[in-house]
């Protein structure tokens, strides 16, 4: 699994063209039901407009959609869809609302204004990186205890909680970055080193493979 760029919260660009304004109207959703509800959302807000074009890609299976909602084919929705793609971010709608300002802009003029417009909206953004991680719990003896918290802090672990029982349960999350289980770095060399006689790391390591240099241990 690779990290990914998406947007955070909302972000807003007006575009004018000939007297016709684009509003291009930008969002975080990581669902269909959260793109939709947005949709909904712009066009309840405008409901006088011409035009809610939108377009959205979604992380989730790799699904993108688009509609010129009533503009001339692949005008505006596909301009708009192209847009997002070539910011290079998912997770992501944009709905581009349209008021005619009473002149035709001809397939080239739309084309550039709605592709404008959701350009500037994604300008307008903030796009942040997202890493995948995934959560491990890690039982060691008390005189495994300090080596342990060593191991995952190598491995750039972040710990969330530790309980104290018969053994010592550590509850942390790690980048999963999934490596080839014959990857021999001089990192990973060290580690698996420092690890000997841990049973159950040996044992879910043989199972699941390395995870950034260190096993995925599962909770």
């Amino acid at each position: 699994m690779e990290s990914y760029r998406t947007v955070q919260g909302t972000a807003e660009a007006e575009l004018e063209d000939r007297r016709s304004r684009f509003i291009a109207q930008l969002s975080f959703a990581d669902t269909e039901e959260k793109a939709l509800a947005f949709l909904e959302a712009v066009r309840a807000k405008h409901k006088t407009a011409a035009h809610n074009v939108y377009a959205y890609v979604l992380r989730e299976g790799a699904r993108m959609r688009y509609s010129d909602d009533g503009e001339p084919q692949k005008t505006s929705g596909l301009p708009t869809l192209e847009a997002i793609r070539h910011a290079g971010v998912v997770d992501c709608i944009i709905v581009t609302t349209r008021y005619f300002g009473g002149t035709l802009l001809g397939t080239g003029g739309l084309v550039r204004a709605y592709g404008g417009a959701a350009a500037l909206a994604l300008q307008k953004a903030r796009v942040v990186t997202m890493q995948v991680v995934v959560p491990g719990v890690w039982r060691v003896s008390y005189a495994q205890y300090e080596q342990a918290l060593r191991i995952l802090e190598e491995c750039g672990a972040r710990l969330d909680d530790t309980r104290f029982e018969a053994d010592v349960a550590l509850h942390f999350c790690m980048l999963a970055v999934l490596t080839a289980p014959g990857d021999k770095t001089k990192k990973k060399k060290k580690i698996c080193k420092n690890t000997k006689g841990f049973s159950h790391f040996w044992r879910i390591y043989k199972i699941v493979g390395l995870f950034s240099g260190f096993p995925a241990l599962w909770g």
